[in-house]
C-alpha cells in the first residue's frame, strides 16, 4: 500500500514508519520543518513538508493523491488550546475531507482511550479542550464514507513494546478519568497496532481502545469480529 502519514516527526509516527516500510508499504511522511526530513528518510519513508495546521484542503488533496491510506499521528501537544482545537479538530476534519476528495479509501485515526465517549473531564480541567477536538475528530471520521478505524490507545509511553494488548472492556471504562489516563500504552505498541489494522479488514470501520497487556493483536481482532471484545465499537 502506499501510505501518508500526518504527523510524520510525531514519536508514534516515527516508530510506526520503518514496521510499515519493512511490512512491504511505500510510506510518505508529512512533516512541519524540512530540518525533520533526515530523520524521516532514517526510516525509510519519504518525507513531505507540508504543515497540517497552515495547509489548505486542496494541498493535502495534492498530497493524498495516488496513496490507498492515510494515518493520522498528529496532534498540538496539549497546553494550547487554540492550536490543539486546529490541529487535532480541525486539522482532522481537513484530512478527512482531502482523503474523500482524493480517493483514498482507508483512513486510521491515533485518538485516545475513551475519546470523549467514557470518563468526561469537566469544562474547567485543562484536558478538556482536548478531550472534545479529538472526539469531534472521531465523530466526524466515523461519520465519513471512508474505510476507518479509530485507535483509542491509553496515556502514551515510551517503554518497549509488550507485542500485546490489553482490550479495553466496559469494567475498564467505567473509573474515573484520571483511571483512565493512567493505563499505560506503550507507542511502539501503537506503532504495532497500525501495522496490523491499516490492511485488516477486521478493524474495519470500528473504534479500538486498548492498552499494553499480553493478548496478541491478530488474536484481539479475531475477538473483536466474534464479538468477544464489548469495548471495541462498530
Amino acid at each position: 500500500m502506499r501510505i501518508a502519514i500526518i504527523g510524520g516527526h510525531g514519536k508514534i509516527a516515527l516508530l510506526a514508519a520503518p514496521q510499515l516500510v519493512d511490512a512491504g508499504h511505500q510510506v510518505t511522511s508529512l512533516i512541519r520543518d524540512a530540518a525533520q526530513s533526515a530523520d524521516i528518510e532514517a526510516t525509510g519513508a519519504k518525507p513531505l513538508v507540508l504543515s497540517l495546521e497552515d495547509a489548505q484542503e486542496s494541498d493535502l488533496v495534492e498530497a493524498f493523491e495516488d496513496m490507498d491510506a492515510v494515518v493520522f499521528s498528529a496532534g498540538a501537544g496539549g497546553g494550547n488550546p487554540e492550536r490543539t482545537i486546529a490541529v487535532d479538530r480541525d486539522g482532522a476534519f481537513k484530512a478527512v475531507r482531502a482523503a474523500q476528495r482524493a480517493g483514498v479509501d482507508r483512513f486510521v485515526m491515533v485518538s485516545y482511550f475513551g475519546a470523549g465517549r467514557v470518563n468526561l473531564v469537566p469544562s474547567s480541567d485543562p484536558f478538556h479542550t482536548y478531550q472534545e477536538a479529538k472526539h469531534e475528530a472521531d465523530l466526524f471520521l466515523a461519520a465519513s464514507e471512508l474505510d476507518w478505524t479509530i485507535l483509542g490507545p491509553g496515556t502514551l509511553t515510551l517503554d518497549p513494546s509488550p507485542h500485546g494488548v490489553t482490550p479495553a472492556r466496559p469494567a475498564e471504562t467505567a473509573g474515573s478519568p484520571e483511571a483512565s489516563r493512567s493505563r499505560a500504552t506503550s507507542r511502539e505498541l501503537v506503532a504495532e497496532v497500525i501495522v496490523a489494522v491499516i490492511g485488516d479488514d477486521r478493524a474495519s470501520r470500528r473504534t479500538l481502545d486498548f492498552t499494553d497487556g499480553g493478548t496478541e493483536i491478530t488474536t484481539w481482532l479475531d475477538e473483536v469480529v466474534a464479538g468477544d471484545v464489548p469495548g471495541a465499537q462498530a
